[in-house]
């Protein structure tokens, strides 16, 4: 922990000013809150504090979040295919259940993590039927839910190209159901668009 927050403090001397802890599962090191709370202490030159997140797939999330949040974790990403365990199983190849998932949402929000991203890649003939479920389960709740393309990450997720859902298919299902509004980005250059449905 202190050898990468001897490089994290480098980064920030020179201009990082977002860190994000991925992985493998990075819930899984264990005391990964004293890394956090290591990194949650850095500042910037100006004195701004870190912008410190974590991407997850929420296993361990309900018994870590409350010391995620207390040793400084500001943001907070879980990744969540679909509301289906076999589903959920087949697309993560996890050996836990959805309700993990969904229970370690439930306590991030409880230990006052506000800015929760819940990402779902969505795959043509696998869990594409689960888009309005997801959109369904997540409005209101204080997450964003965030569709992501299906994408070539080499020769490990055989990848075919008629398997993406391009993001104007993923629109077209969404308007079946909910007048789909357009946000402003949350920060200048990002990519992806930005939809209120109600």
């Amino acid at each position: 922990f202190e050898q990468i927050t001897r490089g994290a403090r480098v980064a920030v001397s020179q201009g990082v000013r977002k860190i994000r802890l991925t992985g493998g599962e990075p819930l899984l090191r264990k005391n990964i809150e004293v890394l956090i709370s290591q990194l949650a202490a850095l500042h910037t030159p100006d004195g701004q504090p870190l912008d410190l997140t974590l991407t997850t797939n929420g296993a361990l999330l309900a018994r870590k979040a409350q010391a995620l949040k207390d040793a400084g974790l500001q943001r907070l990403t879980v990744s969540l295919d679909g509301l289906d365990d076999t589903i959920f199983r087949k697309m993560n190849d996890v050996d836990f259940p959805v309700r993990d998932v969904l229970d370690g949402l439930e306590a991030a929000h409880r230990a006052g993590l506000a800015d929760i991203k819940v990402n779902m890649v969505v795959q043509r003939g696998t869990n594409d039927h689960e888009i309005l479920p997801m959109a369904r389960h997540f409005k209101g709740s204080g997450s964003t839910l965030r569709f992501i393309e299906y994408m070539d990450v080499g020769a490990t997720n055989g990848w075919r190209m008629d398997q993406v859902v391009p993001s104007r298919e993923v629109l077209q299902t969404l308007q079946t159901q909910w007048a789909l509004h357009p946000l402003a980005p949350a920060a200048p250059g990002e990519t992806a668009q930005r939809w209120a449905y109600a």
